[in-house]
Order: C-alpha cells, then structure tokens, then sequence
C-alpha cells in the first residue's frame, strides 16, 4: 500500500462502513447486569406511572363521588386517607428507582466513557508519524473531547429512556383501549399528525446536529493551530486580521446552534398543542360520555392523566432518536479513527537484539514521502558503533529524512535499514526507540517541573539519575538557581526558559534514558551567547561512547565528525572529514567557503 493510499485511509473523514450503534452496545457488555437492573427498575417505574392515576380514578369514583350504599362518611374518608397512602407510598418508591436508575446509568456511562477516551488516546499514539503530519491537531483533540462526551448520553441516558418511553406508550395505549376502547380512539386522532411531525423533525434536526459538529471541529481545529503560533500573529501584527477569521468561524458555529435550537423550539410546541387538542377532544369525548353516564368521573379524570402522559414519552422518543443519531454520528467518526491502521508496524514475532551496539548501515534506500516523490535516492552508507557521522547539504536534499527511518517514523519503499545487522523491519519499534536518543533543533518541553521533563514520567528513573543527568551536560548551572530547582513548575513548551535552557533540559533527558544511538538534528541552531559554551561541552559529553549522527547546517560545528557525507537531491555526493571534503573541492568545499564569507562580512 503506498503512503499516498494510506494518506487517505487514514486522513479523510470516510464513511464509517461498520454498525456502529452495535459497535457502542458493545462497550455496554462488562456492564450488562447494572443495565440490566436498569431495564428491569424502569418496567417497574412505568408500571407505577400507570397506576398512579388508577389509584385517584378509583379514590373519585369509590369515595368522593358516591361511596357504597350505606357507607358512613368517616368510613368514606378512612378510604381517601388509604387510596392517599398508596399514592404516597407509590411515589416513594418510584423516586427510590428513578433515584437507582439514575445513579447507575451515570456511573455506568461514565465509566465507558473513560474506557473509550483511553482506548481512543492510546490508539492515536500509536499512529504512525504520517498521520500527524497531515492531520489537524484540533480534529484529533475534538474526536477525543467533543466527540466522545456526545456519546455519554447515549450510555447514561437515551437507551434506557428509550426503553421506557417505548413501554410507556404502549402501556398507555393498552390501558386506555381497555378502559374505554371508544374514547381511546378519539385521544388517538392526533397521533398521525405527531407521527408526520416526528419524521420531519428526525430528519431537519440530524442535518443541523451534523452541521454543529463540523462547525465545532472547524473551531477547535482553528483555536489550536492559531494558539500556538500566537507569538508569529503578534510578531507579524495579524491579531484583527485572526480575529476576523474567528468570528466569522464563530459565527458560522452560532448560526448552526441558533438553527438548532429553533428547530427544538418549533418541535416542542407543535408536540404540545396536538397534546392539547388531543386533551380538549377527550374532555368533550368523556363529558358526553360521563353526562350519559357511560363513563364515570373517575374514568374520565384517568383519561385526562392517560393522554397527558401519553404526548410526553412521544415528543421525548423523537428527541431521543435525533441525539441517538447524532451520538452515532460521533461515534462513526471515533470508530473511523479506532480503525485507522497505522503505515509502520511492528512484525508477529519480532526478533530481539541482545544488546545493541549501534552499527548503521544502508543498503540501497528508496524513500518519498507521497509515491514515488523520491527524497532519498539509492543511498548506501555504514555507520560502525561509536563513530560520529555528520550530513550536510542544502534544505531539501533528504539529511533529516535519513534520522526519521533510524528510527522507523517512516517505512521505506526500496532497500534495508540495518541496526546491528538486522533489518529495522524485523526489530520492534519499542527496541528501536529505546536504543536511539534524539536531540532536535525545536526542543519540546511539556507542562510539569523540571524533574518530570527529564525523566519523561518514566518513575524506573530516580531522582539521583536525574540530578546526575542534569549536572553532566551542565543543565544544573540553571536549575540550582531556580527558586524551585528540580520542582520548578515548567509552563506548557517551557516558555520561561531560553532556547538554550531548553537544549540542556532536552541533552539531560537523553542522558538519563542512556541511548546507544544518539542522533543531533540542528542541535546546536538555537544557541543563545550565555549558554553556548555550556552546550558545547554537554554535547562532547554526550556524544562519548555513543555512535553519533548528527545533522547542522553550521559547517564549525561537525567538523570533529568521524565522517561527513555530503547530501544533495535525496543522494550522497561527497563523504569524508573535514580535511578530505575540503582537499576534493566539491560541494563541501563550497558551502564551507559560502559560510566562511558570511562569517567574514558579518565581521
């Protein structure tokens, strides 16, 4: 499968071919038996709901309207006083279960929430590097946020509502048809008219739903890539150009919630006045009725509860059907995300190096990005263990794509990549990265303290490694004056520290992983004068014992290397020292000429 066909597997937002409200029951299965009491406690509950007006239909008719023939009045009371004590007790009981029901379904869908968002996080790091190079950040932020919070609902509300709105309607339309079938009918003449209403609703409501949340990927999407290059929007003076930009997203996403919300608020009443009118008919129905004396005032006043409560379970189930569909709809696009494979893999049994020792050849490589784009070229090369290989060579010709297949980021078309003389291919990626420690120019510091900076949340390594790590590559010199030393809060990317600090924070992370391999992509390139000696010698350090590839475009910086091949158009065109480069003058010789110039006139 070529990178470009797995580009678009993974990317674009495909149609979800699977069943995914089956996909979401599914989830439900290590909680069946608290949704299973659920399903049982809101029978329960419906069956108290109809009862209730049974018991003051029965109180009117047997008590309050006639009463037996000789039957005192205080004996008359005795049986309002009971018919009040079985609606009371009815009502504790149902708030009992409604209570249950409620604390079970939200700890329940709770708890399969946390489940899906580790399971969706946990996949996402396990994507490979192509996926986020393509993909927006919010998109991501949004399927794991927005997206999964969507199908809360369904998990801790709208299946078992579902239910119990189904059972209810039903058990309604059975008990009024056996009441009175005659007068039951009458109530019913409005439900056409609910039922057209109810199809028009689902229908308008899914498109609007569907269109809030592409509006709110689009937002999250914009708010993410715009706040973290906040400093370039102000460097540049783009705030009200930016802003602009927002509000109309904004407004965009305003738009679609206001369509939203007028579409609920035309659905709502219109359910209403066909109750009400359903309601005026079973009141002239039942009066005639009750004047004729075919019915009774307490069958009547059950009629009006009836119909009342029969409208209520109807307009829920519709709204019940539109959020079901839509927490579908996210749950399609999470299942998408779940499903997308990743393009570098791990083989079945991949074999395992005893110890690594970092020897790096190689053979015939073929790389690009996209087809057969090529940006590496039929390259060859060895790298023994503990040698120190520099590429040079103009933006473009393919030095960092070199470091990103070391560490299998990225598979290769054509040839092999060795690592002690076997294939990355047949190495696990853990193996790999475990044995490769890299520096990079924009170094990235996470939200925490200095100390979880280093050692990366990784607990095996103690507080000593730590310390240890810092002092050796000369990061203690800023750390022990800071009011905090190791426990010093670190803001988000470490944007209190200089771009040197940063460097010596990312050199005593590497160290205290101690890699076999250790790869210098521009490491040196963010230098500021205070802490450019400090690097200096924390890099000599860091580079002792280790093989060393190392990627600069300041020629002064590489030329203690072992080799230095010469990059140019995806090949290598010159290898050699320094010395040797500069005695064949080629390429070599003149970028180190063209720097030495600028250098000169900078002077």
């Amino acid at each position: 499968m070529s990178l470009m066909k797995a580009k678009t597997a993974e990317l674009n937002d495909v149609q979800y071919e699977g069943n995914a409200l089956r996909r979401m029951l599914s989830y439900m299965k290590p909680h069946k038996k608290a949704m299973f009491l659920c399903f049982g406690l809101v029978i329960v509950i419906t069956l108290l709901e109809l009862w209730r007006p049974e018991i003051i239909g029965n109180a009117i008719d047997h008590y309050i309207n006639k009463g037996e023939p000789g039957e005192r009045v205080d004996e008359r009371f005795a049986g309002i006083l009971q018919a009040a004590g079985l609606y009371l007790a009815a009502l504790l009981l149902l708030f009992v279960c409604n209570r249950v029901v409620y604390i079970t379904l939200q700890k329940t869908g709770q708890s399969i929430i946390y489940t899906m968002r580790n399971e969706v996080f946990e996949h996402v790091q396990k994507l490979s590097m192509r996926f986020f190079d393509t993909t927006p950040v919010g998109k991501i932020v949004t399927r794991v946020t927005n997206d999964v919070e969507a199908i809360n609902d369904l998990y801790s509300n709208i299946l078992v509502n579902l239910f119990r709105n189904t059972i209810k309607i039903i058990g309604l339309a059975v008990v009024m048809l056996a009441m009175n079938p005659t007068v039951a009918l009458y109530g019913f003449i409005m439900i056409p008219i609910v039922i057209t209403l109810t199809y028009v609703f689902r229908k308008i409501a899914r498109r609007a739903y569907s269109v809030v949340k592409t509006k709110i990927t689009a937002l999250n999407t914009y708010l993410s890539e715009h706040l973290s290059g906040m400093k370039l929007i102000q460097i540049f003076n783009q705030e009200d150009r930016k802003f602009e930009s927002f509000q109309e997203k904004n407004g965009e996403l305003y738009k679609a919630g206001f369509k939203e919300l007028m579409i609920n608020a035309v659905f709502r009443p219109c359910i209403y006045l066909t109750s009400i009118i359903a309601l005026a008919i079973i009141l002239g129905e039942g009066s005639r009725g009750v004047l004729t004396g075919a019915l009774s005032i307490g069958m009547l006043y059950k009629f009006v509860q009836y119909i009342n409560s029969f409208f209520e379970p109807v307009q829920n189930l519709a709204e019940q059907l539109t959020t079901l569909q839509s927490a579908v709809a996210s749950a399609e696009k999470i299942f998408t995300l779940l499903d997308t494979k990743p393009i570098v893999n791990d083989p079945e049994e991949p074999e395992v190096l005893p110890a690594v020792r970092g020897e790096i050849t190689f053979e015939n490589v073929w790389f690009a990005y996209n087809d057969v784009d090529w940006v590496l070229r039929d390259v060859s090369f060895t790298i023994k263990p503990g040698q120190k290989v520099a590429f040079v060579g103009a933006t473009g010709a393919g030095k960092s794509s070199i470091l990103n297949l070391i560490g299998r980021y990225y598979d290769i078309q054509k040839g092999s990549i060795k690592i002690d003389g076997v294939d990355i291919r047949l190495l696990s990626r853990e193996q790999i990265r475990r044995a490769i420690g890299q520096v990079q120019q924009d170094v990235f510091i996470f939200t925490g303290d200095i100390a979880s900076n280093i050692r990366l949340r990784n607990e095996e390594i103690t507080d000593e490694q730590v310390k240890a790590a810092a002092v050796h590559v000369n990061a203690n010199r800023f750390i022990d004056k800071l009011h905090g030393g190791y426990r010093e809060h670190v803001s988000e990317r470490g944007s209190t520290f200089s771009a040197g600090q940063r460097q010596l924070l990312s050199f005593a992370r590497t160290l205290a992983y101690d890699p076999v391999i250790l790869i210098l992509d521009e490491a040196t390139a963010n230098i500021d004068t205070e802490t450019e000696q400090w690097i200096q010698d924390a890099l000599q350090k860091l580079m002792e014992g280790r093989t060393t590839i190392m990627v600069a475009h300041r020629l002064s910086t590489i030329q203690h290397a072992d080799k230095i091949m010469v990059m140019h158009k995806g090949k290598i065109r010159e290898s050699g020292t320094h010395q040797e480069l500069l005695e064949k003058d080629g390429i070599y010789k003149k970028l180190y000429e063209l720097q030495l110039a600028g250098m000169e006139e900078k002077h």
